[in-house]
């Protein structure tokens, strides 16, 4: 079990960060403090992110029941979103027919099912790694498996293997690295993973390590699904729920993907954080009954008529991150909490 507490301190862009764990070989809990430069994750969106983190971990051991429930919504939500980005034509209902109900879909194609259900059996592998009470380095091995998995009813032959040829993604100023230098620029990722692990704000670790995965390029197909699968799985061992790459997000997430590629992080980050939020928001409205009508979260129309501020204005405040907001399908929604407390900070400013 990690606790994760941060605060700003006086020096700006420095954040304290306060890591609490609890080691089930020991029957102890340990205490780590460490002090970084948050180059890349925006310190409010952090913050945020952080207090809500430290809620649902107060929350724990939590209900069999309910995580099963958040599970198994999840499951359907990562492999709907993460296969449409990259082309798959099922519908998120469609998607969960094919796996939770074994449903053919009329007129979709064969490869189609097969990914969704590839998908799944991926994301199975992956939480089996992630209840592991005690945890191991990742491994090469642990990345070529989850690749091994995402293809493996439709590419079997490649299924595990790094490439042996150069490729080009298509619709992208970036090249990746030719095939010869692929082992070791994996071998240098995963000695990065381990080595940084715990040293960095989880969520920003799992963003960059994302990354890496993806500007290598490492397989003929299934890098993007296998990186993202990696960052939930680094989510994961750090206490937090996976975060879902929204198929309505895909042109920001290549953009910023691409930012990434020429050593611009920060947008990237910050688009992952946002996920990241999202996915803390699901988890405490499940597990948190709503007590006041503040906690309550709204569509930005129904918001605006509570507040002072116009629905196109609380949206240019969602997408920059000044309030606390999260993206239902396409819509954003907001509690009313977070405008109070947005319209009490502005106050504070002037």
């Amino acid at each position: 079990m990690t606790f994760l507490l941060s605060f700003d301190s006086e020096l700006a862009g420095v954040v304290a960060v306060l890591l609490i764990w609890y080691s089930p070989n020991i029957g102890a809990y340990h205490i780590k403090a460490y002090t970084e430069t948050m180059a890349y994750l925006n310190s409010q969106l952090q913050k945020r992110i952080d207090e809500k983190f430290y809620r649902l971990q107060g929350l724990r051991p939590l209900p069999v029941d309910k995580v099963k429930k958040l599970r198994e919504q999840f499951t359907v939500e990562m492999t709907y979103n993460s296969n449409a980005i990259e082309g798959n034509s099922l519908t998120l209902k469609e998607t969960f027919f094919v796996i939770s109900e074994g449903i053919t879909i009329k007129g979709k194609p064969l490869k189609d099912h097969l990914e969704a259900k590839d998908h799944q059996e991926a994301l199975g592998y992956l939480y089996d790694l992630a209840d592991q009470k005690k945890q191991s380095d990742i491994l090469e091995m642990t990345i070529r498996n989850l690749q091994k998995l995402v293809v493996k009813e439709t590419a079997s032959d490649i299924a595990g293997s790094y490439r042996t040829g150069n490729v080009i993604i298509g619709g992208a100023s970036h090249c990746p690295p030719d095939a010869f230098e692929v082992p070791n620029l994996m071998r240098n990722a995963v000695n990065w993973i381990n080595a940084n692990e715990g040293k960095m704000h989880p969520v920003e670790f799992a963003a960059l390590a994302h990354h890496k995965i993806v500007y290598i390029h490492p397989f003929f197909d299934g890098n993007g699904r296998t990186a993202r699968l990696l960052m939930d799985l680094l989510l994961m061992r750090a206490g937090f729920p996976l975060a879902v790459v929204l198929k309505n997000d895909r042109k920001k997430y290549y953009q910023t993907l691409e930012q990434a590629d020429k050593e611009k992080f920060s947008p990237f980050v910050d688009f992952i954080a946002r996920a990241v939020e999202r996915s803390l928001d699901i988890y405490l409205n499940v597990l948190l009954p709503v007590t006041s009508k503040n906690q309550k979260y709204f569509s930005l129309s129904e918001i605006a008529k509570s507040t002072p501020y116009s629905e196109k204005y609380l949206n240019l405040l969602a997408r920059q991150g000044k309030i606390d907001a999260h993206k239902d399908g396409r819509n954003w929604r907001v509690s009313l909490g977070s405008i109070k407390n947005y319209i009490k900070n502005r106050q504070r400013q002037r």
